[in-house]
């Protein structure tokens, strides 16, 4: 299967490492013009380096903005009003109990987590329609099925990137536009590996997470952490015109920790 974006141009939130990185460089490497985003110009600079030696001849762009309120989503609109592929990616988590979440950062995952994904899709969909022609994707987690309870306030956001994402697909129907929800299972991401082996390095990090994934979840049937390229691998697809049939799904990329056949 070859998968041809030429001419479209992907928006990816939160790209400037991890999943996220990983998915723009998928999408450049299949020929679509990416604009990364993230909080800081250094970051985003960063990455665009990064990203042009590991795809030459990409088509890059990027825009510095916090898009986690309102006002920094402005800046990406008006830096970029026309998306053919958006994939909200964007997400923050954090182990904390229960008992010492405060409001304030129930808001904070809330504002992050899923106003982000509801506002850029709000403001590229109807460009989607002109086209009749669009693909978003929610970067969702197995955290939104089997809510860990050392981060509810994190599965509490990501269930909710599966209702707007399954009730957003059902209000295109019948057009060239699809919306899907994929769900990483533990991915070693930087995020990660800041987590579990923090200035441990990479290899240090890789033992310490597929220890985790071997003792919390027990169910996975790959038994190790995934990458963050294995996950941008089934967003590229979801992406492509090749998957013009599946819309409304929530696909995991779980290594099957989720302990259900459909």
């Amino acid at each position: 299967m070859h998968i041809d974006l030429k001419g479209k141009t992907a928006i990816v939130t939160g790209s400037t490492r991890g999943i996220g990185y990983a998915i723009a460089a998928g999408l450049a490497g299949a020929g679509a013009t990416v604009v990364i985003t993230g909080r800081k110009q250094a970051d985003v600079d960063a990455a665009l380096s990064k990203l042009r030696d590991a795809v030459p001849g990409a088509q890059l762009r990027g825009v510095a903005a916090d898009l986690g309120n309102a006002e920094g989503f402005a800046v990406l609109q008006k830096a970029e009003p026309v998306a053919d592929i958006l994939v909200n990616n964007l997400g923050i988590f954090k182990l904390q109990p229960f008992e010492e979440i405060p409001d304030a950062e129930w808001t904070r995952f809330f504002e992050i987590n899923i106003m982000s994904g509801v506002r850029a899709s709000r403001a590229y969909l109807p460009g989607m329609r002109q086209k009749n022609w669009g693909r978003i994707v929610f970067i969702s987690s197995e955290s939104g099925v089997n809510i860990p309870a050392d981060m509810i306030h994190y599965g509490f956001t990501k269930t909710g990137n599966l209702a707007i994402s399954r009730g957003l697909a059902k209000s295109v129907a019948g057009t060239g536009i699809t919306v899907n929800a994929v769900l990483p299972g533990p991915t070693l991401s930087e995020g990660v590996q800041d987590l579990v082996a923090p200035g441990e390095g990479y290899d240090a990090a890789l033992r310490e997470a597929n220890a985790f994934v071997k003792e919390h979840r027990g169910t996975s049937l790959i038994q190790r952490v995934a990458t963050p390229e294995e996950v941008a691998n089934m967003v590229v697809y979801v992406c492509s015109p090749q998957a013009s049939a599946t819309t409304g799904a929530a696909l995991r990329v779980d290594g099957g920790v989720v302990d259900v056949i459909i």
